[in-house]
């Protein structure tokens, strides 16, 4: 139940390690007495922090490969602290559909690790109020990312990017606009993402002891 990407979670340790060398970023804030950087490996259903400790959480393409997802919102919601805000990206229902449809090699259990459900954004939605959170407004991003994704699976996923011209060309063109973020292609995403943009986020915000306690 731990992360399965440990290896990419030492990457992030040795680039932090790296920034915090170069000055660019510090682990600990003095001033304010918190932690300003870590990297932890644990089971989002049981996270290894205290009630209420962080201000802002980002959960980005994690929900779709956890088994028990009310569970993980749960607890998301536990270690956030009132009045503070998620924000949830999961696959678009549309763009996921397409892919699991070109390629059972996509999603589980085929893929080890890979996604488990497809989700509609009243269900991501469902789950947040559930838990108590309050859903605040929501969008789709990377548009880009669809086709590349489909072309991936219609290839077979499973396969090296290098292995296909067409998905190795296709890789470099989305490196090149993550790098320098031309005119072009935002506002060609900023068009396609209401229809197809691969991600879905959604923002909601933990209410306030004081509310809560009102409205029981």
């Amino acid at each position: 139940a731990y992360d399965l990407g440990i290896e990419e979670l030492h990457e992030v340790k040795s680039i932090a390690g790296v920034m915090y060398d170069s000055g660019q970023v510090s682990f600990f804030d003095t001033e304010t007495n918190s932690v300003v950087l870590e990297t932890t490996n644990g089971n989002a259903t049981q996270l290894p922090f205290a009630d209420d400790s962080f201000d802002r959480i980002v959960a980005s393409e994690v929900m779709e490969h956890i088994a028990d997802d009310r569970a993980a919102i749960t607890e998301l919601t536990r270690v956030l602290r009132p009045g503070g805000t998620i924000a949830i990206t999961v696959p678009s229902l549309l763009p996921e559909k397409i892919c699991w449809s070109l390629s059972e090699e996509y999603y589980a259990p085929k893929a080890k690790g890979g996604h488990l459900r497809i989700y509609a954004r009243k269900q991501i939605l469902s789950l947040l109020r559930n838990a108590g959170m309050t859903p605040t407004e929501y969008h789709r991003v990377h548009a880009l990312h669809s086709p590349y994704w489909w072309l991936r699976c219609a290839v077979g996923p499973q396969r090296s990017i290098e292995d296909n011209w067409g998905t190795a060309l296709y890789h470099r063109l989305l490196s090149w606009d993550i790098e320098k973020s031309p005119l072009i292609t935002r506002w060609t995403e900023r068009l396609l993402n209401p229809v197809l943009g691969k991600s879905l986020v959604v923002y909601a915000t933990k209410p306030s002891k004081d509310f809560a306690n009102a409205t029981t």
